[in-house]
C-alpha cells in the first residue's frame, strides 16, 4: 500500500498536477504520446533496468546492445520512426542505457558533411544496420582543440586513395563511444596531407572491422579504453591506424574535395558545421543534465518525507526530515532549478528554430548568437545540475550512497555531461567573447541581438528595493540580475581594454582575464535564465493554480541565486547590506510556502519507478522494505562467501585452538 506520510503530502496540493505535467510537456496531446511510449518500453522484459545495479561491465554492453537490437524491432512493431512524435521520448523511457548512440552521430555527420552521393551510398547502409558506425576524433593527446589533431592521411594521387596512420602514440583515437567492441566502420578525423601540404582537419569513412567475422580489419589496432566512473553500458575505444588505404571517395566533401589530379577544392560555407554541434548541445541539456535533476529531486524530496529523525517538538512522533529548514534549504532550490532549466530549454529551442529558418534561406547572421548561448547554457546548466544532484545525494544521509537509491548512478552519469560536447571553460569563454564583442558594438551604438541590449545600458544606480516583499517582484530581481551581469561584463572589458592598450599583447591580456570572463558568461547566462522564467510565468493561465506555484519557483530560483553569491550583487553597492537581509528573509519564508506543495511539484515530472528505478523515490514511498528486498537481489548475497573456506575458516579455527 501507499506510505500514509507520502500520501498525506498528495492530499493537500494547492495546483493540479496533471495540468502541470502537462504544461511541462508542452500539451495533454504530448503527455498522452510520452506515456504511450514509456508503457510500450516498459512492459517490454527485454528493456527491463531491474538488475542494473548488480551487473559487470561486460553484462551492461551486452545489455545495452541487445536493447539497442530490439529497439529496431519494436519501432518497426509500433510504427515509431526517427522524425516521429515519439522519438523524443524513447530514449528518455529507457534512461540511455542503449548502445549505438554513435552510430545516429556517425549517420548525421554523413547526412551534414557529406555529399549527395555519399548520403545516397551511406545512409541507407547504416539505416538498415548492414553496418555500425562510430565517430572518431578525440585523440589521447587532444580532445577539445581540434586543429591540434595528430592523425594524417595523405593523398596517394597513383592509387586516388588516402593513407591514414598514427604517427605517435598521442594521435591514437581514444573515447569514441561503440568503437570498442561493436563498430564496423567509423569517421576519423584527421590532417589533410596533399603533396606534402597540409590541409588542416577533414573526416574520412574507414572501415575497421570485417563484415564477415567483426576481425579488425589489416593495418587496424583498435579495443575497448577500461573502466570508467559510469557509462559501463558503453565500449569506448581506442584506434591505431598503420598505412591504411581507403578510397577518395571515402572523404566527406560538401564543402571541399581532393580532385583526382590532387588540386583541393573548397566551396560553401563551413558554419554549418556549428549549427551540428548546437542541435547537440541542445539536446544535450535536457536529456543529460535536466532530466536526471528532476529525477533526484523526486528522490531525495520523496524520501525526505517518508524518513522521520529526531524531534522538533518534545512529546510529538519524530518529524519528516523535510520539515527542518536546513533540509528545504538544501532540496527545494534545486527543484525550482529543474524548473527553471527546462523553461531555459524551450527558450533555446525557440532560438534553434528561428536560426534554423534563416539558414535554410541562406542566411548566417544569427548563428553567433545561438553558437554563443548553446555553448554558455551547455555549461553552466550541466555544472549547476551536477552539484544540484550531489547535493540531493547527500541530503539522504547513508541510504543515497547505497547504488540502490539511484542517485550515485545519477551523479557518476551527469559528472561527465560537464565535460563531453566541449570542455565546460573553454565553452564560457566563448559565450564571454560573443558578449565582449556585443558589448563593444553596444557602447558604440551598433544594433546587436536582441538578448543582448542590456549591455548598451550599464548604469550605475541601486535596488529600489524598500522591504522584503519588493524581493518577490520580478522587476526587481531580473534587474538586479541585469546590473550584475553588465557590471562584470563591462569591466571585464574595460581591464581587457586597458591591458592592451599598457602594451600587452591580445592573447595574454585575454589570458590574464578568463576567470573573470568565465564569470561574467556565467552571470549573463544566470540572468537569463531568471528573465526568462519570469516571462514564462507571466504568459501562464492562472487557472488550476499553476502559476501561482510556478512564480513561487521563480521567485526562489532568484533569491536562492542573489543569496548565495552576494559578493557581486555588494559589489559595488547595487544591492545594500539591509537589502541583503531582505532577501534572506524572503528567501526563508519562500522555502515554507513551497515544502508544502514539494511532492506534488515532483509528482508532476512524471516519472515512473521503473524509470526512477530507485529503492528511495518510488511513488509509494516504501523505502525501507524495498531497500531490504532489493539487497536480497545481490549476487553477495546468493552464495556462501568465497572467503569463507580459504580465509576466515583457517583464521578462526587457528584462532579457537591457541585458546
Amino acid at each position: 500500500g501507499m506510505n500514509p506520510d507520502l500520501a498525506s503530502e498528495r492530499q493537500t496540493a494547492s495546483f493540479s498536477v496533471e495540468k502541470l505535467t502537462a504544461r511541462l510537456d508542452g500539451g495533454a496531446e504530448h503527455t498522452r504520446i510520452r506515456r504511450a511510449v514509456v508503457e510500450a518500453i516498459e512492459c517490454d522484459p527485454v528493456f527491463s533496468r531491474e538488475n542494473q545495479y548488480f551487473q559487470s561491465q561486460n553484462e551492461r554492453y551486452e545489455a545495452a546492445v541487445r536493447k539497442a537490437v530490439h529497439l529496431q524491432k519494436k519501432m518497426h512493431e509500433m510504427g515509431w520512426t526517427e522524425d516521429g512524435p515519439e522519438f523524443k521520448y524513447i530514449y528518455r523511457a529507457l534512461s540511455g542505457d542503449i548502445a549505438f548512440l554513435l552510430h545516429r552521430i556517425f549517420m548525421r555527420s554523413i547526412s551534414v558533411l557529406g555529399s549527395k552521393q555519399q548520403i545516397a551510398k551511406w545512409i541507407p547502409l547504416a539505416t538498415q544496420y548492414q553496418l555500425i558506425g562510430s565517430y572518431a576524433q578525440t585523440e589521447l593527446g587532444h580532445g577539445t582543440y581540434l586543429q591540434g589533431l595528430e592523425t594524417t592521411a595523405v593523398f596517394d594521387i597513383t592509387t586516388q586513395e588516402f593513407i591514414l596512420n598514427t604517427p605517435k602514440i598521442s594521435a591514437m583515437k581514444w573515447w569514441p563511444g561503440d568503437m570498442g567492441r561493436s563498430a564496423t566502420h567509423t569517421v576519423v578525423f584527421a590532417q589533410l596531407y596533399v603533396h606534402g601540404k597540409c590541409y588542416g582537419v577533414h573526416p574520412f569513412i574507414v572501415q575497421i572491422r570485417s563484415l564477415q567475422d567483426h576481425s579488425l580489419c589489416p593495418g587496424i589496432t583498435a579495443g575497448d579504453i577500461g573502466p570508467k566512473m559510469n557509462f559501463e553500458h558503453v565500449d569506448n575505444g581506442y584506434l591505431m591506424l598503420q598505412n591504411v588505404r581507403v578510397p577518395r571517395e571515402n572523404m566527406l566533401n560538401k564543402f571541399c574535395e581532393v580532385q583526382p589530379d590532387g588540386t583541393y577544392a573548397r566551396w560553401g560555407s563551413q558554419k554549418i558545421n556549428y549549427f551540428t554541434m548546437t542541435t547537440v548541445r541542445i539536446s544535450l541539456i535536457s536529456d543529460e543534465a535536466v532530466i536526471p535533476l528532476m529525477k533526484a529531486c523526486t528522490i531525495a524530496i520523496r524520501y525526505s518525507v517518508v524518513r522521520r529523525q529526531s524531534k522538533l517538538k518534545p512529546g510529538e512522533q519524530e518529524a519528516k526530515i523535510l520539515d527542518y529548514q536546513t533540509q528545504q534549504e538544501k532540496l527545494l532550490p534545486q527543484l525550482a532549478a529543474a524548473y527553471a532549466f527546462h523553461f531555459i530549454n524551450n527558450y533555446l529551442q525557440e532560438l534553434f528554430d528561428k536560426v534554423y529558418r534563416e539558414i535554410q534561406r541562406k542566411k548566417f547572421d544569427t548563428l553567433p548568437e545561438l553558437h554563443a548561448f548553446s555553448s554558455g547554457f551547455k555549461a553552466m546548466v550541466t555544472q549547476y545540475c551536477t552539484s544540484a544532484v550531489a547535493i540531493c545525494l547527500q541530503a539522504c544521509g547513508g541510504h543515497g550512497y547505497s547504488l540502490l537509491s539511484g542517485l550515485p548512478s545519477l551523479y557518476t552519469k551527469i559528472v561527465a555531461s560537464c565535460i563531453y560536447e566541449g570542455e565546460n571553460s573553454i565553452l564560457l569563454l566563448q559565450t564571454a567573447r560573443f558578449l565582449i564583442k556585443c558589448f563593444m558594438a553596444a557602447s558604440t551604438g551598433q544594433p546587436v541581438p536582441p538578448s543582448v541590449t542590456y549591455l548598451a545600458a550599464v548604469k550605475p544606480g541601486k535596488c529600489p528595493a524598500k522591504n522584503k516583499l519588493d524581493f518577490l517582484s520580478p522587476d526587481v530581481y531580473t534587474e538586479a540580475y541585469q546590473h550584475m551581469a553588465a557590471r562584470l561584463i563591462s569591466s571585464t572589458a574595460a581591464k581587457l581594454q586597458d591591458l592592451i592598450q599598457s602594451g600587452v599583447k591580445k592573447t595574454d591580456a585575454w589570458n590574464q582575464c578568463t576567470v573573470q570572463l568565465v564569470q561574467a558568461a556565467k552571470a549573463h547566462c544566470h540572468h537569463i535564465t531568471v528573465k526568462n522564467f519570469a516571462e514564462t510565468v507571466e504568459k501562464l493561465e492562472t487557472k488550476a493554480g499553476i502559476q501561482k506555484i510556478m512564480k513561487h519557483l521563480c521567485d526562489l530560483f532568484a533569491l536562492h541565486g542573489i543569496f548565495s553569491n552576494g559578493g557581486v550583487f555588494l559589489h559595488d553597492g547595487y544591492i545594500s547590506g539591509a537589502q541583503m537581509d531582505m532577501v534572506t528573509a524572503s528567501y526563508l519564508d519562500l522555502l515554507a510556502v513551497i515544502r508544502k506543495d514539494a511532492v506534488p511539484l515532483v509528482d508532476a515530472f512524471d516519472f515512473t519507478d521503473k524509470s526512477l528505478n530507485s529503492a528511495l523515490g518510488s511513488y509509494d514511498g516504501q523505502v525501507y522494505q524495498r531497500l531490504y528486498e532489493w539487497a536480497q537481489k545481490s549476487p553477495t548475497n546468493k552464495q556462501m562467501s568465497p572467503a569463507y573456506e580459504r580465509y576466515l575458516k583457517p583464521l578462526l579455527h587457528n584462532t579457537l585452538s591457541k585458546l
